[in-house]
Order: C-alpha cells, then structure tokens, then sequence
C-alpha cells in the first residue's frame, strides 16, 4: 500500500470518533419570568411572551436569586403552574 493513501485511511478513522461527538445533543438551561427552570436538550424557539431565558449548562442561580427546579419531559415550557405544550 502507497505512504499516501495509508495516511488518508488512517486520517478517515481518526475522525470517526469525532463525527460521533458533533452529533451529541447540547444540553441548556431554561428559566422563566417566575423563577422556574428546567433542563432543554434541544434548542427550542420559545414564544417571546414566554419570556425565556437560555442559559448554558454549567450556568447556576447566584445565594440571594430565587429560582425553582421544575423539571418535565417532553416540547414546551412553564406559564404559572402550567406546563405548555408546543
């Protein structure tokens, strides 16, 4: 086998395991106006009256802000004590 197409092989399985990575979804955090959040693992366009906040991940609420986990499966966000469905 030619230097050259060994190299090229050897390039194309190196980057296998990297075209798995890209395909992760990203997680994120999603807060109202209230002070609920949840966790998103799609990026959702959320109706501007929703009034969402995206952070990322790794983001956390600071000693003195008063925020709530209100976790839920599924496409949608909180209004109150409703879960909406988009």
């Amino acid at each position: 086998m030619k230097t050259g197409l060994k190299l090229s092989l050897l390039g194309l399985l190196g980057a296998i395991p990297l075209s798995f990575a890209a395909n992760t979804a990203s997680a994120a955090i999603a807060c109202n106006a209230d002070g609920d959040c949840w966790h998103t693992h799609e990026e959702y366009v959320y109706p501007p009256t929703a009034h969402i906040i995206i952070h990322p991940d790794t983001w956390h609420w600071g000693p003195s802000e008063h925020y709530v986990w209100r976790e839920h499966e599924g496409r949608g966000y909180w209004r109150g004590h409703d879960w909406e469905t988009f």
